[in-house]
């Protein structure tokens, strides 16, 4: 299968619970509103999607459930990462099979392999499919960092591994890929309130929590910014700002969840422990953000 770019704005789905099963009428009616806003692909059972709460069952089932919500018009990208390379290969050919378009695959969290180990984790990942696999670095989560070296070895042997979703927090770091990898390269945003920043250097979307909710507006400002008017650009991103940040007061996914119940797309915010409700204070600095920014 050729490997093409992924750009714009995807959303990393929330996955709705009612009474700690899965919420599939909820997750239907999540997809609906991101495809009436406009997104660009969605991505099911990643971090936001609790997957380390999931069973194996659950996770295949959302992932098959937002493919069949979405109905090929937008692609679906399977959260199928893990800390066990077996267990990785596992899920990246059952979603595979079950027809995600394209794999999100975070580096191994809690064991912190070497570089090498890394390298050879993805190069055993990209060997299990043809279909384009997302690299995914996120030290504050993971305790490593996929080298700049790591990703160029993998760019120059797999033609399908040319995307890296980046959550390090460092603009530096989409300037290191970019110096490294120019156009080889297809660099997205991790972390809402940097997607500006990283773009204005060479990043080319998002993947988003802030858009489960606020589709048009997220996806108004990466188009923005992919067409250079950093004008408008900037001043949307003034304006989203507040939120980008309320939806973190607390663990991602409990505020988007807290957020989307309010605006009546699922029907509980429920998550699953060891996440558990925001408290009081923090649930009433998000409501008064979102009424400002709805107004």
């Amino acid at each position: 299968m050729q490997s093409s770019p992924f750009t714009g704005t995807i959303t990393a789905l929330v996955t709705p619970f009612r009474r700690q099963r899965v919420a599939y009428d909820d997750l239907a009616k999540l997809v609906a509103h991101q495809i009436r806003g406009g997104v660009d692909g969605l991505v099911p059972v990643g971090t936001t999607g609790e997957s380390p709460t999931l069973s194996h069952e659950e996770h295949l089932d959302v992932i098959r459930a937002v493919i069949e919500a979405s109905r090929g018009r937008v692609p679906v990208i399977a959260g199928t990462g893990s800390n066990s390379t077996q267990e990785a290969v596992e899920l990246t050919t059952l979603s595979h099979e079950a027809g995600a378009d394209a794999m999100l695959v975070v580096a191994p969290y809690y064991n912190k392999p070497s570089q090498e180990g890394l390298y050879r984790h993805f190069a055993t990942l990209a060997e299990a499919t043809d279909k384009p696999i997302i690299l995914y670095s996120i030290p504050g989560r993971c305790g490593i960092e996929i080298s700049v070296g790591v990703v160029e070895r993998l760019r120059a042997k797999y033609a399908h591994v040319r995307t890296i979703k980046e959550a390090g927090g460092s603009v530096d770091r989409v300037d290191q890929l970019k110096q490294a990898l120019g156009r080889d390269i297809t660099v997205l945003s991790g972390d809402d309130s940097l997607t500006l920043p990283f773009m204005a250097v060479g990043a080319e979307g998002v993947i988003s929590v802030a858009s489960n909710l606020y589709v048009r507006e997220v996806s108004q400002l990466v188009k923005l910014a992919l067409a250079n008017d950093y004008r408008k650009a900037t001043a949307l991103h003034r304006r989203l700002y507040p939120m980008f940040k309320a939806i973190f007061i607390e663990p991602n996914p409990v505020p988007i969840k807290a957020a989307l119940l309010r605006a009546g797309i699922i029907g509980s915010g429920e998550v699953r422990a060891p996440l558990c409700e925001m408290t009081t204070a923090n649930a009433r600095v998000l409501t008064n953000t979102l009424r400002a920014l709805d107004r």
